[in-house]
């Protein structure tokens, strides 16, 4: 596909007609296809199916364009464990909708993804996006939360009171605001004590998946063991938690700009924040 095409679908992928309401919203995914564990193992990971198609579907039947991309503008990886009719509330027919829509966007195409760079979004103008939205899968934790180019999207979103939306292990790229996110997790990883870093957004309240439910889907990981749960690195850098009272069961929290949902369960919610966030914006 040829750049300036490539360029165009991504900014203007759309199912609906464009109208006086309408946003721009841009999509942060992660470029990588696992995660390093602990003790040198790896797991093989990617975005999860509903915490992108979900929110991504709310967002075009509004009439809203949707803009993809991730660090480098490489295609982003599905996991393929959230494949699965139990993300959809056991509807077999959502999930086929849901994948359809996937494939249509060709989000995940090696050749043909409209995905374009951070540094892409940069050349663009942060000021063309309305909204940003950060799905999980255990990928952001490989690269979103040390991306320098990330850090400074969201300290814009953050000083023009911008919606910033995550999900998941989503909120874990807020990370890559912090002065040096790279030396923070590596304490973290060691167990050593640090300072309180300066965090654009220490005192907020915040949700991310839970460590009683990091516990209980470990065994995803197939024998390994995260280096440090998002709950506790958030919590260090300086957010108050917030979280649901069942595991798994669906929970968001607006604090300000930010907005975070805590697990699969909350990705719908978090998309319906987001319309309804765009809808009272525009109204203004």
């Amino acid at each position: 596909m040829r750049p300036i095409t490539r360029l165009a679908l991504a900014m203007a992928i759309c199912t609906t007609a464009f109208n006086a309401h309408a946003s721009n919203l841009l999509v942060v995914l992660s470029d990588s296809d696992h995660l390093d564990l602990k003790d040198n193992k790896v797991f093989a990971t990617g975005f999860y199916l509903n915490e992108l198609m979900q929110p991504v579907k709310l967002l075009l039947d509004a009439g809203h364009s949707v803009t993809f991309a991730t660090p480098t503008g490489k295609a982003p990886t599905l996991d393929n464990s959230s494949n699965d009719k139990m993300y959809f509330n056991n509807d077999v027919t959502a999930l086929e909708e849901h994948k359809a829509l996937l494939e249509r966007l060709k989000i995940t195409s090696a050749s043909e993804s409209p995905v374009i760079s951070l540094s892409r979004v940069e050349q663009i103008g942060y000021e063309h996006f309305d909204a940003i939205y950060i799905p999980g899968g255990h990928a952001p934790m490989q690269d979103l939360l040390h991306s320098p180019k990330l850090g400074k999207l969201l300290n814009n979103f953050h000083a023009n009171n911008k919606t910033t939306a995550l999900v998941c292990h989503g909120p874990i790229a807020l990370l890559s605001t912090l002065a040096d996110p790279k030396d923070f997790t590596s304490k973290l990883e060691s167990n050593t004590k640090a300072a309180a870093p300066t965090w654009t957004y220490a005192g907020y309240r915040f949700t991310v998946i839970s460590n009683q439910e990091e516990e209980l889907a470990k065994g995803l990981l197939n024998g390994g063991a995260m280096k440090f749960y998002p709950q506790t690195a958030l919590e260090k850098a300086g957010g108050v938690y917030s979280s649901n009272t069942s595991p798994w069961t669906a929970h968001v929290v607006v604090d300000r700009e930010l907005v975070t949902g805590q697990n699969p369960g909350s990705a719908l919610d978090v998309g319906k924040v987001i319309v309804e966030r765009l809808k009272s914006a525009k109204q203004k």
